[in-house]
């Protein structure tokens, strides 16, 4: 399994933008929204499972687009099930830790 990462330093707090990379550079539409997953805000890096579990125990801020991903996220206790959101059936979850 594989992702695409952007990893920065956003007020000196580690931010992970995170995407399964079977969606990155495509556009999630519902309705009049649309959604581009941009390899500006989340293609700095493909990574595999490892690192993406390694990178959302560091990171304060995360981003995160894809089945996949926010899949690990909760498993690994890094957000929560009803933060959840859903655009065109592609969960998207983003986490503050404190």
């Amino acid at each position: 399994m594989q992702f695409s990462a952007r990893i920065t330093d956003y007020q000196k707090n580690l931010m992970l933008n995170i995407c399964d990379l079977d969606v990155l550079g495509k556009d999630i539409i519902q309705d009049d929204l649309t959604m581009n997953i941009s390899k500006n805000f989340y293609g700095e890096r493909v990574i595999d499972y490892d690192e993406a579990k390694t990178l959302i125990k560091k990171a304060s801020i995360i981003n995160m687009v894809g089945k996949n991903i926010v899949s690990l996220s909760i498993e690994l206790g890094v957000g929560a099930e009803n933060g959840v959101k859903i655009l065109g059936k592609v969960p998207f979850l983003i986490v503050f830790k404190m």
